[in-house]
Formats: C-alpha cells, structure tokens, sequence
C-alpha cells in the first residue's frame, strides 16, 4: 500500500473513493441530459434554433423536479421520474412538439443506454492497476443506472463499494455518503482518499477525517483553483494523482 505524508507521520492510503461525473466519465452527447439518441426523436435544427436561455431555462425547471426526488432505489422507479422530468422539460419547449410518446423514448434512453457516458482514457486505463494496489469505491450523486453503465464498461468488478446517493436517499456532503463506503470497505476515515471535482464535497469528507483531492479536468477550472485551493491539492487527471501518493 501506498502511504500520504501528514505532519510528521505517514498515514498509510488503503483506499480511494472517486466521484464519478467529470471525474470518472462524462457525457457522451456532452450535455448530461441530452442522451445519445436525443437527436433521434427530436428534431435537431428545431432545438439548436431556440435561444440557449430557453433551453438552460427549461433543463433547470426539469432539474428542480429531479432534484426533490432524494429516494430513486432502482431503474423502474428512475424511469418514471424520468419521464416526469422530460414531461416538465417539453411544456417549458412546446416549440418542440414533444408528445408522450416522445417523451418516453428520451426518458428510456436516459435511463436505460448504458453508453449514455464515456469514461476517460486515464480512468479506463489505471482502474484496473490502482485496484491491484487499493480497495476502490465510487461515491457519487447519481442514480440507479450508474452501476450498468460501470457494468457495461467493464469497469464494475474494480469496485468494491458502489454509492449512489439517490439509492441511500442523500447527497454529498452528508456524512452518510461517505461513511456508508467506509463500512463497506471496512476502513477508517485516515485510511482512505478521496477524488471529487467540487470543493463542497471534497469538504464533507474533510470533516469525518478523510483527506481529498481536488480533481479538475478543465484546463481554465485546474489553473483557478490551482492559484485559489488551499485547502486540498488540485490534480488534473488521474495519472497526477498516482503521482502524488506514489
């Protein structure tokens, strides 16, 4: 096991617990709910000739439903809100001519393509040798069709704990995200890290004594924090984290 340098003691890393969204993967269409066959059953020119407020108005109006649904525990009950939330989404864009019809295939898609995210090429390749090394989990504000999309991606089986915040009915911070991955792995706070790209989070972790990384994969967001984070180190990528704990 590799080991982090704290004041004058070396605290020995048994584990690392990775967001998934931006850290791990990203949206395959590069909008998290614009899925990959979106352009399939709507009309692509008729959405790209509405101004962009609109849009971002509309996706944040179906954002806020989404949002107030703290207990998704599976892919049937992830669907039905999902159909929801696009129900919502094209009310706001009647410009669309969505039906339900329309807005069950788009929902399906969302909920259902396990290729709805591409994974990172650094993630592809160094999951699978950072677990020959630790114990690795995935902690991240998600919902239940997460865990198929790792499946599909032969990434899955590196995991040996797999939170998803919709599933335990909170979000990070809370102390129960994290925490929850330590029982599962059977560690204590001083012997994991954890990778997030949001400072928030990198703080609930902070407070229950796991130390954090600040990952962010944007080169304009790595230089900012990289000048204004203080509190925890900022990498770029993965392979800089293993650097850091090497």
């Amino acid at each position: 096991m590799r080991s982090l340098r704290g004041g004058n003691h070396r605290t020995e890393i048994k584990a690392l617990l990775f967001d998934s969204g931006r850290v791990l993967n990203r949206p395959a269409s590069g909008h998290w709910f614009i899925t990959p066959n979106f352009f399939n059953v709507i009309d692509e020119r008729s959405f790209k000739s509405i101004d962009k407020h609109s849009i971002n108005n509309a996706f944040h109006t179906a954002g806020k439903y989404i949002s107030e649904q703290s207990l998704i525990r599976n892919k049937d009950e992830e669907y039905v809100h999902f159909v929801e939330f696009y129900r919502i989404f094209s009310a706001e864009l009647p410009q669309l001519g969505m039906d339900d019809k329309h807005v069950k295939s788009i929902a399906e898609d969302l909920v259902h393509n396990n290729k709805k995210y591409t994974f990172y090429n650094d993630a592809i390749e160094l999951i699978p040798k950072l677990s020959e090394k630790y114990k690795l989990a995935v902690v991240s504000d998600a919902w239940p069709s997460l865990d198929h999309v790792y499946r599909e991606s032969g990434l899955r089986d590196y995991f040996s704990s797999f939170i998803i915040s919709s599933v335990l009915g909170v979000n990070k911070p809370h102390e129960l995200m994290y925490k929850t991955a330590l029982e599962e792995l059977q560690l204590s706070p001083s012997e994991v890290l954890f990778i997030d790209d949001n400072i928030r989070n990198c703080d609930g972790a902070k407070e229950l004594g796991i130390r954090a990384f600040l990952l962010c994969r944007d080169w304009k967001h790595y230089i900012y924090y990289k000048i204004t984070c203080k509190n925890y180190p900022v990498i770029r990528n993965i392979n800089e984290l293993i650097k850091k704990i090497r």
